[in-house]
């Protein structure tokens, strides 16, 4: 039977409050016309980032029961997309199901989410880092930011890495696996107040770069939102640059829709006020090769 609509399995933490993980991703890939199926690999109250004492449930014993029933059902997924993993353990569960969920020219992405500005986050240490780095032998396309790249490579976090350095990183990062490497959050080398998103397509031996200019703020649960973005685009049949053009100007009109509002950036970005966005053309490419 020929499925109506295009199915991710989102592999993800969900926290109670704040729009981050599974609260982002679920609505985004609806908004855009594809079936969100989660996985919670937590539960949290809230998010980790501005918020203390918050409750984390670690969900790794159910995952294999979890994934089990819908083998056993017959369902199989055009993506299966991983993000906040609550355990080294959930690695080797959800490496194992692989095979048997993806569709035969399904995606498999993975958000390799671990640390930020240079810091690992506070529930991983560096036996993480180095399962992680097994992991993601098994994406077609990895989402890492700066300091998750610099991880996985094994290197001292840069904020100044040059063309030919990033480069460089993208393709190391391909030869451990995946054919599309994206690395967000990357401070450009000549414009202060710019940040970047680079690319590397293996299969046709391009890189993509997409500037922005930064805002004086701070929201978590972009990078979830832009992932999620770019997997809609993606299996929908965009090609990377308008995927990842589609996902920063997401990104950007969700910042900008919420700036001018005086509420904790700790809840993250108004959602709600742009999710209409994503059904709109991308008018403006700002993608370029460098």
């Amino acid at each position: 039977m020929k499925r109506v609509v295009k199915r991710v399995a989102a592999i993800h933490d969900l926290a109670g409050f704040g729009r981050c993980s599974l609260s982002v991703i679920m609505p985004i890939l609806s908004t855009m016309g594809i079936q969100a199926c989660a996985v919670p690999t937590a539960i949290l109250s809230t998010h980790t980032g501005g918020y203390k004492d918050f409750t984390f449930v670690d969900l790794t014993d159910t995952l294999d029961s979890y994934f089990s029933h819908w083998v056993n059902e017959g369902f199989d997924f055009d993506c299966i997309y991983t993000g906040f993993l609550g355990s080294e353990k959930q690695i080797d569960v959800i490496s194992s199901y692989f095979d048997k969920l993806i569709t035969k020219n399904g995606l498999i992405v993975i958000d390799p989410v671990m640390a930020d500005g240079g810091q690992l986050y506070q529930s991983f240490d560096y036996n993480m880092v180095n399962k992680m780095r097994e992991f993601i032998s098994y994406a077609d396309i990895i989402t890492p930011n700066l300091t998750e790249a610099s991880l996985l490579l094994n290197e001292d976090y840069n904020t100044k890495l040059d063309d030919e350095k990033l480069k460089n990183w993208l393709i190391r990062l391909s030869d451990l696996g995946p054919e599309k490497v994206i690395i967000t959050s990357v401070p450009d080398n000549k414009k202060s107040d710019y940040l970047n998103v680079v690319a590397y397509d293996k299969k046709d031996n391009r890189f993509w770069k997409l500037s922005s200019m930064r805002m004086d703020a701070d929201y978590p649960g972009t990078g979830d939102a832009f992932t999620s973005v770019l997997v809609g685009s993606l299996i929908s049949g965009d090609s990377l640059p308008i995927a990842l053009d589609r996902s920063v100007q997401f990104i950007i009109s969700a910042i900008r829709a919420s700036f001018g509002y005086n509420y904790p950036e700790r809840e993250g970005v108004l959602l709600e006020k742009v999710l209409g966005n994503l059904n709109m053309p991308v008018i403006l490419s700002n993608y370029s090769q460098f």
